[in-house]
């Protein structure tokens, strides 16, 4: 290191001289000059050397050592860890406080009836919960899960979508942002142990729909507004067999998705977020791996979004044909004003009334449509109130067995059942708590780098 910056330091010498001999001549301008050195010492003048790292302690990384949350989750994350002296991280630092939840936040639902139980998605604290169907928390408790799933080899983070199998009670859960992966468990499993199978999907994998008749499923692509539809036994790196990605599909930002079995249709929510991409375009982000490139039917990733072309449209909810494919247009939209959508996220539809039934996140409320519904129109029925407990509703499920509908509630820390016929502000038949009920939902979920606003003494937090 001494004989690099004796080197470096003769350098600068030696600069300064044919500097004060350039400035006398007169043949080069001051700050073009200056450009030139600072660019020069810039420049690394060795390959990349490792300063310094804070190992961590032995075995912290030991997949077989690291567990889930126990079975009773909401006793065991009721305590807080600094309140023990426990450390906040490896280094034994700890925060002067923590904003954070505690507590299970359920973000999609679904049931298996040959079980009666309920399972549910946590996209607070990664798990996958399941429930007796018929649990009722009371008004000043907690519901505790039969088992849940979880921790690092169940490769659960952001599960946003689920679905099981009504013939072999398999779980398919959907993670929506940092792990690119549809995991699938056995319907017996619990804690901290790996999927049956796993499917690689693409960045931003929202809802999810089975087809059982044909074998085959459909995932909803968030920020690269697409639907891709895998066959239901695909696995590891299979490719999609269709994808439904353009202008002309109106896809906005798309997160529910739902089966017309009887018409053949499927109906995707939108929020109404979109940007263009450059048509055949190979280049991706750092996201999407050259593997990924070379596969049929992949969507084109948000790396080759065209600057400038983003905006924000009325939230929707498109159809299209269950086959549709390229950059086809939707049979019909139910947009505008009147809908009363605003971010409407989770989507069932009965076959049997023919109606279709939204979860209506910033609205907290559940929009009942008819089935054949397009245009500017009125939801048929709307259930919302203090009553209904919905609060930021983003997975709902119908139980055509027990004629229940199913709602889960990001908001309030609830999961509520209700009669199918439900409307206005009418309390649920039952309800899953995984909180007191008076504890906040922070809705704190994969936050980035955090803002401090000193007028307002206010940290913005974004997600």
């Amino acid at each position: 290191m001494r004989v690099r910056w004796i080197y470096r330091v003769m350098f600068l010498t030696l600069m300064a001289v044919i500097a004060g001999w350039i400035f006398a001549a007169g043949n080069i301008k001051v700050p073009g000059f200056i450009g030139a050195v600072q660019s020069a010492l810039w420049r690394p003048s060795a390959p990349a050397q490792l300063v310094y790292y804070d190992p961590l302690p032995a075995d912290a990384m030991d997949e077989d050592k690291c567990e889930g949350p126990p079975v009773g989750v909401g006793a065991a994350l009721a305590a807080d860890p600094l309140e023990d002296g426990a450390s906040a991280d490896p280094s034994g630092k700890k925060p002067a406080r923590m904003i954070r939840d505690r507590y299970p936040s359920y973000s999609s639902v679904a049931v298996d009836p040959s079980k009666n139980e309920v399972v549910l998605t946590d996209e607070n604290l990664f798990n996958v919960l399941v429930y007796n169907r018929l649990d009722n928390t009371s008004p000043t408790g907690i519901t505790e899960p039969k088992r849940a799933i979880g921790g690092l080899k169940t490769k659960i983070e952001f599960q946003s979508g689920v679905h099981v199998d009504p013939k072999n009670g398999d779980i398919y859960a959907v993670n929506n942002d940092t792990v690119d992966t549809l995991v699938i468990f056995s319907g017996q499993a619990k804690g901290d142990v790996r999927p049956e199978r796993e499917l690689h999907t693409p960045h931003g994998t929202f809802g999810i729909a089975m087809d059982e008749a044909h074998q085959e499923f459909l995932l909803t692509v968030q920020h690269d507004s697409a639907v891709v539809t895998f066959p239901k036994t695909a696995k590891s790196d299979d490719a999609p067999i269709r994808l439904l990605q353009g202008e002309h599909t109106l896809l906005a930002d798309p997160h529910g998705i739902a089966f017309d079995t009887k018409n053949d249709l499927i109906f995707v929510t939108n929020h109404g977020s979109v940007h263009q991409v450059r048509p055949g375009a190979l280049v991706a982000s750092g996201l999407i791996r050259a593997s990924d490139l070379r596969k049929p039917n992949w969507p084109l990733g948000f790396g080759n979004a065209i600057p400038g072309s983003g905006k924000n449209l009325p939230p929707s909810v498109t159809v299209y044909s269950r086959t549709a494919s390229g950059d086809a247009a939707p049979l019909r939209v139910i947009q505008g004003p009147k809908t009363q959508m605003n971010w409407p996220t989770g989507i069932a539809f009965d076959s049997r009334s023919n109606e279709l039934f939204v979860a209506n996140d910033m609205g907290d409320s559940i929009l009942v449509f008819d089935g054949s519904a397009k245009g500017d129109v009125a939801p048929t029925r709307v259930l919302k109130g203090p009553k209904t407990l919905i609060k930021n509703p983003t997975g709902i499920y119908i139980d055509a067995i027990n004629d229940e509908l199913w709602v889960a509630n990001f908001g309030n820390h609830t999961a509520t059942a209700y009669k199918l016929t439900a409307a206005g502000d009418t309390a649920p038949l039952r309800t899953i708590r995984s909180a007191p009920a008076d504890q906040p939902t922070l809705s704190i979920g994969n936050p980035h780098p955090v803002a401090y606003d000193t007028k307002r003494e206010q940290l913005l937090v974004p997600n």
